[in-house]
């Protein structure tokens, strides 16, 4: 940052009085201008046994599937958030089900809220940001020539399967159970291998 967004006058990275981080300030109105986190939603859409991934068309990872998630805009939930980036990128319709996990990822100064969702039909395609938009399951025989460029996406696969079986053969108290441990072990294994160059440095929650 260089100039102030206030009165155009320029700014330096100095601590603030009553602070204990460096911050930019304007030398001229003395506006401090506080940088934090960016907040990303997205949405683990699911019809049946297979979860709707899109096809990036711009950077980053431009050409990798990915699940479809986004920045956060003004004045609006996390929901209301999700919803949008799936509408957007594959103009999907789903039904929120619940808040599936949080990633802090602070080398890039990023927070990701992953939601469950049911994919409510079948007219998804491509919106602006995606060359391609389709329904994966992980013993799908075509899906070995996608691995290389989906690596949260075959993540995601795994999840999405361990959650389904998990809720149709277990209590509720020990769904909750399994379920995070599965999980846990699953973002162990991709810690481990780097699947994902975003993910592999992150702290992960279950929130189940």
């Amino acid at each position: 940052m260089k100039f102030c967004s206030f009165c155009g006058s320029g700014v330096e990275l100095r601590v603030p009085e009553g602070d204990n981080l460096p911050r930019y300030i304007c030398g001229q109105c003395e506006t401090i201008h506080y940088q934090n986190p960016k907040i990303v939603t997205g949405c683990i859409a699911e019809w049946e046994d297979k979860i709707l991934l899109c096809k990036r068309a711009i950077e980053p990872r431009a050409g990798n599937w990915t699940l479809p998630a986004g920045y956060m805009e003004n004045r609006e939930t996390t929901l209301q958030a999700a919803m949008r980036e799936t509408q957007e990128e594959a103009n999907a319709d789903v039904e929120i089900k619940e808040l599936y996990a949080l990633f802090n990822i602070p080398h890039i100064s990023q927070v990701y809220l992953i939601f469950r969702a049911a994919l409510l039909n079948l007219d998804f395609k491509p919106g602006a940001e995606s060359l391609d938009v389709k329904l994966f399951k992980e013993q799908e025989g075509g899906i070995s020539r996608y691995r290389k460029r989906m690596p949260d996406g075959v993540f995601l696969l795994r999840y999405s399967k361990c959650c389904r079986r998990i809720e149709e053969q277990a209590s509720e108290k020990s769904r909750r159970i399994k379920k995070s441990a599965i999980t846990l072990a699953c973002c162990a294994g991709m810690v481990g291998f780097r699947t994902h160059r975003d993910l592999h440095r992150s702290d992960f929650f279950s929130l189940h």
